[in-house]
């Protein structure tokens, strides 16, 4: 029988915002990874890494503000590479763990994996992702004349602002499908991957994040995947979020999800990124499910008894 094949797109709060929420919360991933195994799928796991990549970012600027005789600031895409391989590495020997316990005997890799995105998206020039410490005005000064952006976040605070381009293709699908066809299980593209631009035969890293649930979809529809699991904070997806007429979906059809984007019914920054990898994937090939749900509902949702489902 052969096997099916998932992508985990993981939401930021399934990972925690501190090393020790990291450590814990891996343990908890890597049971429904194991359980998600034992079920006959083959699983790529990708990652948010916006509470991390935000540490490391302003850990390193801080270094660089206090010492600058000795260090420069390190660029976003080089800590984006970073909290790969910190992320990367907690959950892999997790993952590992469970299996092992569990008498499964396979490799759990993480791929370093750079995202090409195009040069004139229009992102570049409306971006919206905060990264980054907060700063003052005087710090914020700083920032403009390096050639960043900033924003406002309240009196007197201030935050760095980049780009969040469409991902357009995966440098490294090569080498996930690969792991894949030898039945491991795989974590890629997390955060979205790095972004990069293509100069010729080199690639060089944008100041910019990618939505980690595109491409999650982008590589779910490469490595012809039958299944793409969203996680987030919320059981379901749901209309008028919040208010006291909220009513949860089980289903949607594509026709249905996309009158409810254009409708405005997903928040833009969150929810609504979610729905449309979930369509774009759905759309690209017969028989796929899309499926958005809390971590707690993972499994349960996957055999249709919990979550959204865009089919």
């Amino acid at each position: 029988m052969s096997k099916k094949r998932m992508v985990i797109a993981l939401g930021h709060k399934d990972l925690g915002f501190t090393l020790p929420e990291l450590k814990a919360a891996t343990g908890k991933t890597a049971v429904m990874i194991a359980d998600f195994v034992e079920n006959g799928y083959q699983v790529a796991l990708v990652f948010s890494n916006a509470p991390q990549v935000g540490m490391i970012h302003t850990a390193m600027k801080n270094l660089a503000d206090e010492h600058p005789e000795q260090y420069v600031n390190t660029p976003l895409s080089v800590c984006s590479a970073m909290s790969q391989g910190m992320i990367g590495y907690d959950l892999q020997n997790s993952v590992r763990a469970e299996l092992v316990k569990r008498g499964i005997y396979k490799t759990a890799s993480t791929v370093l994996t750079q995202v090409l995105v195009d040069p004139y998206d229009e992102s570049f020039y409306n971006p919206i992702k905060k990264v980054g410490k907060i700063m003052n005005a005087e710090e914020a000064k700083r920032e403009e004349d390096n050639g960043n952006h900033v924003t406002m976040i309240s009196e007197g605070r201030f935050q760095r602002i980049v780009s969040a381009p469409v991902p357009k293709s995966i440098v490294e699908i090569d080498a996930i499908k690969t792991l894949l066809d030898a039945d491991q299980v795989v974590i890629a593209c997390g955060g979205g991957g790095i972004p990069v631009l293509r100069q010729g035969n080199n690639l060089k890293g944008a100041a910019a994040v990618i939505e980690k649930d595109r491409t999650a979809g982008l590589l779910a529809k490469e490595i012809d995947a039958d299944i793409l699991l969203i996680t987030t904070a919320v059981d379901h997806v749901s209309l008028n979020f919040g208010q006291p007429d909220e009513k949860a979906l089980d289903k949607m059809s594509i026709g249905e999800a996309k009158q409810y984007i254009k409708d405005g019914h997903f928040e833009f920054k969150s929810m609504q990124p979610k729905v449309e990898a979930g369509i774009d994937f759905v759309e690209a090939g017969n028989g796929r499910r899309a499926i958005i749900t809390s971590m707690e509902f993972a499994e349960k949702a996957v055999a249709g008894l919990a979550g959204t489902t865009i089919a």
